[in-house]
């Protein structure tokens, strides 16, 4: 409370930058998050005395004045009582020139703030507030054109940020001297950086508020013309090798092109269809830095959206160059640097544009046709005679594509395949990694033609060898053993010899685990009577490597990491998936079992460690799985262990694996603890899961259990949990619960389950709902809403007059007036919500009206 005062005096005292901008700053927070503190009596002084601050301050630093305008924005947001605040700020203002700079910085950021995430300020209000800037904006806009008079352009065009809310009236722009004079500003080859990006963003914004073309004709038709005249300025800003303006008029041609895209795709070359639009950005596209092409990515993604969804040949046709030449570019500015040494790095900015590239081709190159393009490709490698750098270039674009590509009897692809694994060891590493690559994508190819296994795999071993290229090479192999898994069962010796000497490659973990996930798929394929013995061979390495290290812990008392080789289990286990008939023994199940006792010692050594026990866990989980009901043995050691470790470690992997009634008890007390839920949001979405399986498996069991009261109490503090696995899993689980008692799906248990949830409900019913529509107004981000409005459904389901009822209840409980003294909400608004989800007919009313509801306290 005291800071509201001492930042008022810190401002009065004005001692220096350092201490008036803390002051600035914290008066804004306040503002933001904690208005309802003041009594609304002491509104009116907050603001006179922010306005002579501001009016103070005004030459001591512009960050002040910003932090200062921000908080004056906020302010007159949440102030209803502060009618017209745009007007009585011109007014008080306009006529002096020094208050000038502050008077357009407020002006600035009263709009930006409209739709601030830190202010919950309401959908009625939000829309009190863009009407009554809309009423003010011809006023503004005068203001501004006289700015422009009397000072010339380095005021800032605050203008954009009006254009973005979509309050101008847009014929009173399109014929306004503003317009004409942002164009000028651009034109000029003499304007400053800052004027210059100042005038772009706002020329961004207004193509941006004008999306919807046709009602905003006259300035469309201004926006599109002066657009066209800037391209001898962008020749101009290349010459000059200025790069801001440039990617300034990149930015404004893709704008344009966005905004125009169904005016294009409906008149190609009329009117506003014009072509032209598509040539300004492909002559951006042709400019030496990558970083100007990628600025249009979005929109010729959007375009080949558009196309592909109207499917019409002719069409395809007319914009079929433009990507071809759009490829062409794309082809050039994807190529390493000649003087590149080692493998293309792909975790830089330029490694990350060539990802973006490899995104953009796949998603375009049906508009000029896979295997033309692929073809064209090959062959600029086979005529010509390119450098190294261009040979890569083309490989990686290759590889985009190679998978879109039909791989049935297709010369090409059989001879492009046939020419990579020939490619000498002499040639540029970076080429040797990308055609490794190349050869991964294309394993539909090798299971097409099953001659091809024996070279294309002895290539990529030759790969595997080399510590630049291994990763690359493992990854091949596993594409390979994950789609040719029949051919490579006689390549098995092999992937097990790679196996066991796997820390001999420089693999990456990812690479590591991966090539035994493609041992494993193919394993699954071997006979049944040899699965059990190769998958002892496979895990045996893992295993020693784990006894080993307990061996050691033993006699030097150092405990070392196994979650290595937990993780490669894990991959095992998980992908070795045999087809076992039925009374046939699963092949797994014995060597699964002779595993167990050095997964028992791990976990019991390391019971401690979180991460340690989650792996444990993990590679249990799949073994499990692996086996079903093979795994009968080990369910007893297994749950005994389990629950004597959870209850002096509470890991919450446990209850993912483990048995409910053992251990919520210890659960409970752990989220029991203050702030236990926000604290443990992990353990939430696992107990919730794992009561879920319950419902799923044995729903009678848990609800005639003690245990069922704690679990939904549990959920109905849960559920204003903004974790998003969280709260996931208690709405599913809430869901499901009811629902037992919806379905009647004929089982001899079902009224038992109807009498059961009804007596749940009649304890709960009223707390739940109450709990969930405050969640949604107040703590939970809108993409939970979907998951709330799946657990209101079920409960109307179940009972719906008496949901009527606790809804109405629910809404009487939350509050109808902003601290500001805004309205939130409306009786009507109440009222229609109440209607429109009791009255629903599907699900997804109820989200629809939810979502709209909760804008109102957003």
């Amino acid at each position: 409370m005291y800071a509201w005062e001492i930042a008022d005096q810190l401002l009065q005292l004005k001692q220096d930058v350092e201490s008036c901008y803390f002051a600035a700053q914290t008066m804004k927070m306040k503002i933001q998050t904690s208005f309802y503190e003041l009594p609304p009596e002491t509104h009116n002084a907050l603001r006179d005395s922010l306005l002579t601050h501001i009016q103070n301050l005004k030459d001591l630093s512009p960050i002040i004045v910003t932090q200062l305008a921000l908080a004056i924005a906020d302010l007159a947001l949440q102030m209803a009582s502060w009618k017209g605040c745009v007007h009585t700020l011109i007014e008080k203002y306009n006529n002096d020139i020094s208050s000038m700079p502050f008077l357009i910085e407020i002006l600035t950021v009263l709009p930006e703030e409209v739709h601030s995430r830190s202010l919950r300020i309401g959908a009625n209000r939000r829309t009190e507030i863009i009407e009554d800037l809309a009423y003010y904006s011809s006023t503004v806009v005068t203001l501004l054109t006289s700015c422009v008079e009397k000072a010339g352009t380095e005021e800032k065009m605050l203008i954009k940020v009006w254009f973005n809310l979509g309050v101008l009236d847009s014929n009173f722009m399109a014929g306004n001297q503003l317009l004409m004079v942002l164009f000028q500003v651009l034109q000029r080859d003499e304007t400053s950086t800052n004027l210059h990006e100042a005038a772009s963003d706002c020329v961004c914004s207004a193509l941006y508020a004008i999306e919807n073309v046709d009602t905003n004709m006259g300035l469309a038709l201004q926006l599109f013309q002066g657009v066209l005249t800037l391209e001898t300025a962008y020749h101009m800003a290349v010459a000059r090798e200025d790069l801001d303006k440039v990617l300034n008029y990149c930015r404004i041609f893709t704008e344009l092109c966005e905004t125009f895209l169904e005016t294009t795709v409906r008149s190609p070359g009329q009117g506003m269809g014009d072509l032209r639009t598509l040539e300004l950005l492909l002559i951006c596209a042709g400019h030496p830095q990558y970083e100007v092409v990628e600025i249009s990515f979005n929109f010729w993604y959007r375009l080949g959206e558009h196309l592909y969804k109207i499917n019409d040949a002719a069409l395809h046709t007319i914009f079929r160059p433009y990507i071809q030449r759009l490829l062409h570019c794309l082809a050039r500015h994807c190529q390493l640097d000649p003087d590149h040494e080692g493998i293309p790095e792909d975790t830089d900015d330029f490694g990350e544009f060539r990802m973006r590239v490899s995104d953009l081709v796949k998603d375009v190159i049906f508009l000029v046709g896979s295997m033309e393009c692929f073809s064209q490709l090959y062959s600029t490698l086979k005529e010509g005679n390119p450098s190294w750098e261009v040979t890569e270039a083309v490989l990686f674009i290759m590889a985009a594509i190679a998978k879109s590509v039909d791989p049935e009897n297709n010369p090409t692809l059989a001879e492009v395949l046939q020419q990579v694994v020939l490619l000498p060891e002499t040639v540029h590493i970076a080429v040797r990694f990308t055609s490794i690559e190349l050869v991964g994508e294309m394993s539909e190819v090798v299971d097409r033609n099953p001659r091809f296994l024996d070279p294309v795999l002895n290539y990529l071993m030759k790969g595997l060898r080399e510590q630049p290229l291994a990763s690359a090479a493992a990854k091949s192999i596993h594409n390979i053993c994950s789609v040719c898994r029949d051919h490579m069962a006689q390549h098995f010796q092999g992937l097990l010899d790679i196996a066991r000497a796997l820390d001999t490659f420089a693999l990456s973990t990812e690479a590591a685990v991966g090539l035994l996930k493609g041992t494993a798929l193919v394993l699954a394929r071997l006979p049944l009577e040899k699965i059990a013995e190769c998958l002892s061979d496979l895990c045996a390495v893992q295993v020693l490597a784990l006894k080993k290290l307990l061996s050691e812990e033993s006699t030097n008392g150092k405990s070392a990491d196994p979650t290595v080789w937990l993780d490669r289990l894990a991959v095992i286990f998980r992908h070795t998936n045999p087809i076992v008939e039925n009374g046939q023994t699963h092949p797994c199940q014995k060597v699964i079992q002779e595993i167990w006792p050095v997964l028992s010692d791990t976990l019991n050594t390391h019971q401690a460690d979180n991460r340690i026990v989650e792996r444990c866990c993990r590679c249990l989980r799949f073994a499990v799985r692996c086996v079903g009901k093979g795994s009968a043995n080990l369910l007893q050691p297994l749950v005994t262990q389990m629950v004597s470790v959870y209850q002096v470690y509470p890991h919450s992997c446990f209850l993912y694996l483990g048995s409910i009634l053992a251990l919520c008890m210890p659960t409970f007390q752990l989220l029991e603890m203050q702030n236990g839920l926000r604290n443990h949001p992990d353990t939430v979405d696992d107990l919730f899961r794992l009561a879920t399986r319950f419902v799923q498996r044995s729903p009678v069991t848990l609800l005639s259990s003690s245990i069922i009261v704690h679990i939904i109490q549990c959920a109905v503090a849960a559920a204003s949990l903004d974790h998003r696995d969280a709260n996931c899993s208690v709405m599913k689980f809430m869901r499901d619960l009811i629902h037992t008692g919806v379905s009647n799906d004929h089982e001899e248990d079902f009224e038992l389950r109807k009498q059961l949830i009804g007596q749940a409900m009649g304890q709960h019913g009223q707390q739940l709902i109450t709990q969930l529509m405050t969640s949604c107004c107040f703590c939970l981000p809108p993409y939970t809403l979907p998951d709330v409005a799946e657990v209101l459904w079920e409960v109307m389901l179940f009972d719906r007059p008496t949901f009527c009822r606790w809804l109405e209840n629910a809404l009487k409980a939350l509050p109808k007036e902003t601290s500001g003294g805004a309205v939130t909400v409306t009786h009507k608004q109440l009222t229609d919500f109440h209607k429109q989800v009791t009255s629903a007919e599907e699900c997804k009313q109820v989200c629809w009206a939810i979502r709209e509801f909760t804008r109102l306290y957003r």
